[in-house]
């Protein structure tokens, strides 16, 4: 039992961000705080190595089919990876409970922005994600005649300053932070969703990489939980490749919309009874 739970757990953050490619690791911390009783402090470092590791794996898989274009993953991931540690360091200044009531709130914002996507923009539930962002004067970022992409400075800025604002949120509250890069991407660049999907995966690689040192450099980590997680997670990860493409729709979106409301429903009434 006590190997059970936390590969059953891991399973399921795996097959989240298998089918979602990323967005899925919001489930980690709630099932680590409430199914596994680990405070947020060991919960923390638990979900930032499992989501860099399992994010790895589907990085790998979208290298293998030439899906990734590195400048703007190198550009996102280089703000994410500076700023990870920075949040882990100002998470100790916050009260365990202002931290959990601030990710309860993050994930009610990002259950609703996903529900109201999927009735507005079902035709873009090839993959689950939370924000859809219009801009009628069109991406930043523009691919030229012979596929090339051309990076603006403010372009470059721009996803510089989105990594930073998912590391933070990454290195606070554990999370790897798909449901913001994925938007990103395809508003500032106008990736189609596999390339930004797979983008994804290898940022959130880089920036659970830069938290998962700075953890290992300044404390120990849960090992007896964090191994069985991790393998969960990898099995998770590689079933959610599996299927991705044949469930993926609307009704998937609205399914993790429920169940990322209901999550932070349930934890912010915990946290406010408490």
């Amino acid at each position: 039992m006590e190997l059970f739970l936390p590969v059953l757990f891991g399973c399921i953050v795996g097959l989240s961000l298998g089918l979602t490619g990323g967005g899925g690791s919001i489930f980690a911390i709630p099932l680590l705080i409430y199914g596994l009783d680990m405070t947020l402090t060991d919960a923390v470092p638990v979900s930032l190595v499992a989501v860099a590791l399992t994010a790895a794996i589907g990085a790998w898989y979208s290298w293998r089919a030439g899906l990734l274009l590195w400048l703007p993953i190198l550009l996102f991931a280089a703000g994410g990876v500076i700023a990870a540690p920075a949040g882990i360091y100002l998470s100790r200044y916050f009260e365990v409970s202002t931290l959990i009531t601030g990710f309860s709130l993050l994930t009610l914002v990002i259950g609703l922005a996903m529900w109201k996507k999927s009735i507005s923009r079902p035709h873009e539930a090839g993959a689950v994600r939370a924000l859809a962002i219009v801009d009628d004067k069109g991406p930043m970022c523009r691919f030229s005649a012979d596929g090339k992409l051309r990076v603006t400075t403010p372009c470059a800025l721009i996803l510089f300053l989105a990594g930073i604002v998912t590391g933070l949120l990454s290195g606070l509250f554990g999370v790897g932070g798909g449901f913001l890069i994925v938007p990103a991407l395809i508003f500032v660049i106008e990736l189609g969703i596999h390339r930004a999907v797979a983008a994804s995966l290898m940022i959130i690689t880089f920036i659970g990489t830069s938290g998962s040192v700075s953890i290992l450099l300044t404390g120990a980590l849960p090992w007896p939980v964090l191994l069985p997680f991790i393998a969960g997670s990898i099995a998770g990860m590689l079933a959610g490749r599996l299927f991705a493409a044949r469930i993926a729709g609307p009704r998937l979106q609205q399914l993790f919309a429920t169940a990322i409301l209901a999550t932070g429903t349930g934890m912010l009434l915990r946290t406010l009874i408490n």
